[in-house]
């Protein structure tokens, strides 16, 4: 069943960043690997951003975000140093919890003619129909993973995968 395949990429993906990011403390969540690149928390904050925004635009309800949330974590406030108004690891991943909850309540749901249905014109560059949007969940979290890794080798945290 499409839904099931769909879960495992989710899951995949979401294994792959959990386990890069077993070992970090808080303080491991804000270190930048090198100019120009962003440490954790951003890169957290803007998934759980991006997972709610996919799911409110194409109709499946979501937990609200903290007030402020999506805009500490967009591309505008990705360069800056000011650390205050990131959350703890433990608060990130409750949150991801919140929304990867709310994505398979939906995933679950969707019948699967409706993968085939358009999205609105705005995610027609990276996810034209319902069925990507949800492959987008698992594989934007992969498309992160790197950059995890980076963080890691300037930790010098073992190797874990």
């Amino acid at each position: 069943m499409v839904n099931d395949c769909i879960r495992q990429s989710i899951d995949f993906g979401h294994m792959v960043v959990s386990t890069y990011l077993s070992d970090f403390s808080d303080a491991d969540l804000l270190v930048r690997p090198m100019e120009g690149m962003n440490h954790a928390a951003w890169q957290l904050g803007h998934l759980i951003s991006a997972d709610h925004e996919f799911m409110t635009k194409i109709g499946c309800p979501v937990p609200e975000l903290p007030a402020g949330f999506a805009d500490q974590h967009d591309l505008e406030h990705s360069k800056s140093d000011d650390v205050s108004g990131f959350l703890t690891k433990d608060e990130y991943f409750a949150l991801w919890e919140q929304i990867r909850e709310a994505v398979f309540t939906a995933l679950k749901a969707m019948p699967e003619a409706d993968f085939n249905k358009p999205t609105p014109e705005s995610m027609h560059g990276y996810a034209p129909t319902v069925g990507a949007v949800f492959r987008m969940v698992g594989g934007h979290e992969l498309m992160h993973a790197g950059q995890f890794v980076a963080i890691r080798r300037k930790l010098d945290k073992p190797i874990l995968i």
